[in-house]
């Protein structure tokens, strides 16, 4: 074991008005940011009273035990916090790894959810390490029997993380992370030699720095953090360059309120709401180690703005007090642009507090399927004006129960013109060949495309029925015109736009009590403080349900997305433009 290594000398070094140790590209000693420090304390702090009065929560995972246990020990080690060798703190500590202890099973494994996970435990023993790390450079007498405890976890479910399998991108990653550190305090040649398989399959990023899964939630939470912490412990310093292009990458994502766009995930976040704070400790140690005044400047926002659960990265900072220097001069992050995430099927363009995406990029046309790990949401357009926010543009032709659009690519047309598209063809099947008929009827079972029957389509001669569908999408004055085209067969369609709750609708017509409004005539607006976005205009009362499809409707599934839904609905063949401004 190398014991203290994580903080020699860095909690008394961290007192106040003294110097940390210098960062990658920094003097070896440079000052502390005294705001950060004083800021992730308190955070801390407020953490603390929150686990002491529920630790002992039956229902909580091993996931959620180890960071209980992380958010007490940052306080317990940290000489500014008000709960700095506080023995209140000994007992729940006790308990906590009492029971990660009990529910370790024999292989070193937990069930997270998913049964002896190597990949779920990963997650776990990456707090454990910097539990015990932080435990053993503070080497409080009191804490010994908390030490020894996990110890035994840590090296028992080292092996387990060394032989075991993943299921996802990241998973490897995380893996690999929790080898490193576990590595670090208790060397094993086979902990290395593990690392080195994973990263030599190669990272999962496009040039454009983005992660395979296109997941915000997994580069902040997994991707990055783990390559950072595999590059630190493993002098495997190219690994920077993977989480640099990846948060160049985000500064092009960011929204004015410090969300994160992530219309083109892969994965859960892909019509969820994401904050950037996730992304403070990955944007100070490039900040530092680049000094770049960018990064510098997002670090500075997430400060700012101190939403999120900031008190656990006081643990980070505590293990590596690098991360503490003060940051570079800061510099403007890209605020008018537009910019394309080719790989992606994504242009993001933002004109200062007015931000716009257009995404073209779902996984739907080349595996026509519903599941976890494509990229499948329907919401091709998003536009937001300060507070006044347009979360989803989607677009549904009753088209056989095909579903919504979703466009097969993006192509910029122009200077500040993007065109999507898709073509539906769905078939009328006619009689089998003969050289295929069967006199027992027992044909195989095979899809057609919306379903499957025991009809043996693929050998059957088919007629189709086709729908063409196009939106150019242009930037235009203070906002974008939605120019739609739709062709082939003759379909009634419904366009949503769905608004962000707590915002106030005009020029509208509410349908009912669950937040569903037709614009028939004119221009409605949707207004929130002085922030606006106008849309229209209407075309008519016709009212056409927005259908998700076969593959959602046969297992009463939706895709009615949360918020102020409005409707402007028409028949195809024929053209409508949305006209969408701020104000």
């Amino acid at each position: 074991m190398q014991r203290r290594t994580f903080l020699a000398g860095s909690l008394a070094g961290l007192s106040a008005g003294t110097v940390l140790p210098g960062s990658a590209n920094a003097a070896p000693s440079a000052p502390a940011d005294e705001e950060l420090l004083a800021l992730l304390t308190r955070a801390n702090e407020t953490q603390i009273p929150l686990v002491l009065s529920n630790h002992q929560n039956a229902g909580d995972s091993v996931r959620t035990v180890a960071r209980k246990a992380r958010r007490l020990v940052a306080g317990f080690v940290w000489n500014r916090s008000r709960y700095h060798h506080d023995p209140a703190v000994l007992a729940p500590l006790r308990f906590l790894v009492d029971k990660l202890e009990s529910t370790q099973h024999d292989d070193g494994t937990y069930d997270v959810g998913n049964l002896h996970s190597p990949p779920d435990s990963a997650f776990a023993v990456q707090d454990f390490c910097t539990v015990y790390a932080l435990l053993d450079a503070d080497d409080s007498p009191q804490t010994q029997a908390h030490r020894a405890v996990l110890e035994r976890i840590i090296r028992k479910a080292g092996p387990a993380l060394a032989t075991g399998g993943v299921h996802t991108p990241n998973h490897r990653w995380e893996i690999s992370a929790a080898l490193a550190r576990t590595h670090h305090l208790f060397p094993d040649r086979r902990y290395a030699a593990r690392i080195d398989d994973w990263l030599d399959e190669g990272i999962d990023a496009t040039p454009d720095g983005i992660y395979s899964e296109r997941s915000s939630t997994y580069a902040s939470e997994v991707t990055n953090p783990s390559l950072l912490t595999i590059a630190w412990l493993r002098g495997k310093p190219e690994l920077l360059g993977f989480v640099r292009r990846n948060l160049e990458a985000t500064l092009y994502l960011l929204e004015p309120n410090g969300e994160v766009d992530t219309i083109a995930s892969r994965r859960q976040d892909q019509n969820r709401i994401r904050d950037v704070w996730w992304y403070l400790t990955q944007f100070r140690e490039l900040a530092l180690h680049d000094r770049d005044g960018r990064f510098a400047t997002v670090a500075k926002d997430i400060e700012r703005r101190g939403t999120g659960e900031l008190g656990d990265f006081l643990a980070e900072v505590l293990e590596r007090p690098e991360l503490a220097a003060v940051l570079p001069p800061l510099q403007p992050v890209p605020t008018d642009f537009v910019q394309e995430y080719g790989a992606h099927g994504l242009a993001r363009i933002r004109r200062g507090d007015r931000t716009a995406s257009v995404f073209g990029g779902t996984d739907f046309h080349d595996i026509p399927v519903i599941a976890s790990g494509l990229s499948t949401n329907p919401t091709f357009f998003k536009l937001r004006k300060g507070t006044a926010i347009l979360d989803s543009v989607r677009l549904s032709p009753q088209f056989f129960s095909t579903g919504h659009f979703r466009s097969d690519g993006l192509r910029r047309t122009g200077a500040r013109t993007f065109r999507l598209g898709d073509e539906v063809k769905v078939p009328y099947h006619l009689p089998l060949p003969r050289r295929y008929r069967r006199a027992d009827g027992a044909y195989a079972l095979t899809p057609d495309g919306r379903f499957y029957a025991s009809m043996d389509f693929p050998h059957r001669p088919k007629h189709y029925r086709t729908l063409r569908t196009s939106v150019t999408v242009t930037e235009s004055g203070t906002g974008f015109d939605l120019s739609f085209a739709l062709d082939g067969s003759e379909v009634p369609f419904a366009i949503e736009l769905c608004f962000r709750p707590g915002g106030t609708l005009s020029g509208v017509q509410q349908l009912d009590a669950s937040g569903n409004y037709q614009l028939v005539e004119g221009t409605g607006a949707y207004t929130i403080g002085e922030d606006r976005i106008e849309f229209g205009p209407g075309n008519g009362a016709t009212r056409v349900t927005m259908d998700p499809g076969e593959r959602y409707t046969h297992l009463n599934g939706s895709l009615v997305p949360d918020g102020l839904r409005v409707y402007v609905t028409g028949r195809s063949p024929g053209r409508i433009t949305l006209r969408l401004r701020t104000s």
